[in-house]
């Protein structure tokens, strides 16, 4: 083979590579991460909480939105209402049964670009033992080296998404509570170079393997159902 071409096969080769290598691997920061979700209170209101504390990985490059992968878990005992008997109604095993089904997981399989700052992020959400495909709408907001110590590489992002709790089993009290759930996401996630591409979704798929078979959640419950306010 002619010396001169030699370079450019070089390249070519290396392509491959260079495309696998594309991006970074992040965590989730927990502590700027949070859930935030608004639903019907009975018509005369829409309730608001959030879920504090998520945790997940990401590989991410801002040049190459599709090649992005995304794993993340809620742990939904961290529900807040705003007050502790609504705390315990929502969590109670006739609507999110938290005792059973302790966290919420999404992980990523597909993602469509829009342009630079939105992506269109679907994948699998289980949420009370139940999977759903499910999409995310995705504004990327800034990376970039954090101002304040310890000055961590720091990629934020916001999300909504709107979700029919009937579709996942939780079909409750729907006189009081409605069905369409909007969801909004504000995550920050820092650079990690223990996570590659090739981990993410490990951690999600470990936390539902815990959650029980779904006969197990028809059992009836052992004490009288609490009524949500």
């Amino acid at each position: 083979m002619p010396r001169r071409l030699l370079p450019p096969l070089a390249c070519l080769l290396l392509l491959p590579l260079r495309a696998h290598a594309a991006g970074d691997g992040y965590a989730l920061d927990p502590v700027h991460t949070r859930v935030l979700f608004a639903v019907s209170h009975a018509g005369f209101s829409q309730a608001l909480g959030t879920v504090s504390g998520s945790g997940g990985q990401l590989w991410f490059d801002p040049a190459d939105w599709a090649g992005a992968k995304l794993a993340v878990t809620v742990p939904l005992a961290r529900l807040d209402l705003g007050d502790a008997g609504w705390n315990r109604a929502a969590s109670a095993r006739n609507l999110l049964d938290v005792a059973h089904y302790p966290v919420a997981t999404f992980v990523s399989n597909r993602i469509a670009p829009r342009d630079a700052q939105h992506a269109q992020v679907c994948g699998d959400l289980t949420l009370h033992g139940v999977r759903r495909d499910t999409c995310l709408d995705v504004t990327f907001n800034q990376l970039r080296r954090h101002p304040l110590p310890p000055f961590r590489r720091t990629a934020g992002f916001s999300a909504t998404t709107t979700l029919s709790r009937k579709d996942f089993g939780i079909d409750a009290w729907p006189t009081v509570i409605g069905d369409r759930i909007q969801l909004r996401i504000e995550a920050e996630a820092v650079r990690d170079g223990g996570v590659s591409a090739g981990s993410i979704g490990l951690r999600a798929d470990d936390a539902t393997s815990q959650t029980p078979a779904p006969e197990a959640r028809q059992a009836p419950p052992a004490n009288p159902l609490p009524t949500p306010p």
